[in-house]
């Protein structure tokens, strides 16, 4: 108990000193505020830039594969021109697939180009028209919300003219009119509107925006497009039910099935890749992780300056008062009741001077910046304080140490 009512007594001492001194005690402040502002903000901004656009781009999915002749990275020894020369995927390999794979939550085989929709005298252009398998939607997060109704399995399997639009496209042909029921035209072949998606918005990338796609079956496609070697290229995506070793063992899956549709013989090469799209995800991560790294080279210097200014100060303050540790430890103060004292002055500053540092980056996240959305986080404020309480430790800690050490004669004697 005696300990604790010392550490008590302590922090009162130290908070009368920082009372009595405003105007040092905000020259103080100033340098620590400035360091965690900039070490704050830089953090906030990578970690809601990071956020943002794995949002956007979370349509990928972290356990979708993809079998296309093109990896996500050519870290292989392979010339990219032996890449042109794979083969497409095509239907038949999604079927044999889909009746073989067992333990996924969807597979889907699909294409897109971009196309001119019309309805009467109203065209939409830029339009990405999307054909799409039945198991689309289990793979993709592509309808929200739909109004109406998706593609019946017949209508997939006899690929008939049926589309889904984004709300753009629907807009842009059809205004505030209902859409449903009614025929858009694209190369020449009338197509019935039986769903809409609803506004989703572009995300941070601003092309990732599904408001300006066009759905339609696969076999409908196949009708108007040339889908194959020389035309459209198709792309096989299995979801896999989980990640880590799971997914890599129905990755070794689906390449022997994919071998064998092909009648590859063992010793030679893959003639496809199987991309995770994870990957995509990973290297966005990694270019975060050099991000962080430069706000802890720009916030620590600007932090370093902040703690210089409070160890100067400290000295000061211990010259000041030096009288006054002497009569303390002459009175029976322990050196550790010295060294508190100084030690919890020295925090005191820094933490207040991060906790302005942290309310001027929480007032910034207020400021309307597009599709960015800043949010400081709970492990970017704990982080702050901590850092702001690291830096007035090792600042105060020497000026402690010496007010601690002195003689109290030698301390009463001086002026």
């Amino acid at each position: 108990m005696l300990i604790i009512r010392q550490i008590f007594e302590s922090l009162r001492f130290a908070f009368h000193a920082l009372k009595a001194n405003l105007l040092r005690t905000t020259l103080s402040l100033l340098g620590v505020t400035i360091g965690i502002f900039a070490i704050i903000t830089v953090f906030t901004v990578v970690d809601s830039l990071e956020r943002n656009i794995n949002d956007s781009l979370s349509f990928l999915g972290r356990t979708n594969l993809d079998i296309r002749r093109f990896p996500f990275d050519f870290s292989g020894n392979m010339p990219w021109w032996d890449y042109w020369k794979r083969p497409y995927t095509n239907l038949s390999e999604y079927e044999f697939l889909r009746e073989n794979l067992e333990d996924i939550d969807g597979i889907t085989i699909f294409t897109a180009t971009n196309v001119v929709a019309k309805h009467k005298n109203s065209s939409s252009n830029g339009v990405l028209l999307l054909g799409v398998s039945q198991g689309h939607s289990d793979v993709y997060n592509d309808f929200p919300e739909l109004l109406g109704r998706y593609f019946a399995p017949e209508e997939t399997d006899a690929g008939a003219f049926v589309a889904i639009l984004g709300h753009r496209s629907k807009t842009e042909l059809f205004g505030n009119r209902e859409a449903l029921g009614q025929t858009v035209k694209m190369r020449g072949r009338k197509f019935t509107v039986i769903g809409v998606v609803p506004e989703q918005g572009a995300g941070l990338l601003g092309d990732t925006s599904k408001d300006e796609n066009i759905w339609i079956p696969y076999k409908a496609f196949s009708q108007i497009y040339y889908v194959g070697k020389g035309g459209v290229e198709p792309v096989i995506t299995i979801k896999g039910k989980e990640t880590g070793e799971e997914l890599t063992e129905l990755e070794y899956q689906i390449r022997g099935l994919v071998r064998k549709s092909r009648g590859l013989k063992p010793k030679e090469d893959d003639s496809f890749a199987i991309a995770r799209q994870e990957a995509i995800l990973n290297s966005i991560g990694g270019f975060f992780d050099v991000l962080t790294i430069g706000g802890w080279l720009i916030g620590g210097f600007s932090i370093l300056i902040g703690g210089f200014g409070i160890a100067n100060i400290m000295f000061v303050s211990v010259r000041e008062r030096t009288n006054i540790i002497g009569i303390q430890k002459a009175l029976g103060a322990k050196n550790y009741f010295v060294l508190l004292q100084f030690l919890f002055e020295s925090i005191f500053l820094s933490v207040i001077g991060g906790g302005v540092g942290l309310l001027l980056v929480y007032l910034i996240t207020f400021i309307p910046l597009g599709s960015l959305d800043l949010q400081m986080s709970l492990g970017n404020m704990i982080m702050g304080v901590g850092v702001a309480a690291g830096i007035g430790t090792i600042s105060g800690i020497v000026p402690a140490g010496i007010a601690a050490r002195m003689d109290p004669v030698q301390a009463i004697r001086s002026q």
